[in-house]
């Protein structure tokens, strides 16, 4: 549908949930698909998925919170597949806590990974895409990046700064033919992350994310491929005038 024959996407923390959901979707639309994971065996599973697809696919292991790696990581998979289309920056992780509560080691991991991750993997991509004139870049933030959610400090900060990166980065390289987007997910189920904040709010009287099905106007919460689908529009020429958005993917949950 999207057209994406002949692309090739960069998909980091691809290996599992929703990064494992965008690979394949991606793949289906015609796409090549690089995926940089600092979990080899289930990257490497992913890639031989998207190899099932017909297309080409390689796994990296690399922790986008070390510049080195992920500079390391861009050569290695532009010398195999030849270039870089598509940068989906979906690694991320989550540690739960109040601020008085949460250690600073804890505050210091989730920034490092969820920011500082994909702004490195942005330096590393971004001059090949501006010598062609021509890239995609998808941002994976929160709907917790546009409102405040209690326990989630660290995590929160991280995407709020996630969505102020997407939009500063849209005017930077709008020039070159660039589009810098970010979708916001809002309950999605079947991903490690998801499974890690259940536990904690159940263990803390708080309702997990498939008992608030209830309050989500489309009465159901999210999957991988909900968030996939988007990520297929953006990466695709459907999407050419559209930069520097973030996008709810919410049910309805939060609108703004």
């Amino acid at each position: 549908m999207y057209k994406l024959d002949g692309k090739v996407a960069l998909i980091t923390g691809g290996a599992i949930g929703i990064g494992r959901g965008i690979a394949l979707r991606l793949a289906a639309e015609g796409a090549d698909i690089a995926i940089l994971d600092i979990n080899l065996p289930e990257a490497r599973a992913t890639a031989k998925a998207v190899e099932g697809t017909g297309r080409r696919a390689i796994a990296v292991e690399a922790d986008v919170s070390n510049y080195a790696q992920v500079q390391g990581a861009v050569k290695l998979v532009t010398e195999a597949l030849g270039k870089i289309d598509i940068l989906v920056n979906n690694a991320g992780i989550l540690r739960i806590g109040t601020v008085i509560d949460t250690p600073i080691n804890d505050w210091r991991d989730v920034l490092n990974v969820n920011l500082d991750g994909a702004f490195y993997c942005c330096r590393a991509v971004l001059p090949q895409m501006i010598a062609r004139n021509a890239g995609k870049v998808i941002n994976i933030a929160s709907y917790v990046g546009k409102v405040g959610k209690v326990y989630g400090n660290a995590y929160g900060a991280s995407k709020f700064a996630l969505i102020g990166l997407t939009q500063t980065l849209a005017l930077e390289v709008a020039q070159h033919k660039i589009n810098v987007n970010a979708v916001c997910p809002g309950f999605i189920v079947e991903t490690g992350m998801r499974v890690q904040i259940d536990r904690y709010e159940a263990d803390h009287g708080l309702p997990t994310a498939k008992q608030r099905e209830g309050s989500v106007p489309l009465r159901r919460v999210g999957l991988p491929d909900d968030v996939a689908r988007i990520v297929a529009y953006l990466a695709s020429d459907e999407a050419s005038y559209m930069t520097g958005q973030a996008i709810n993917i919410t049910g309805g949950f939060w609108m703004k």
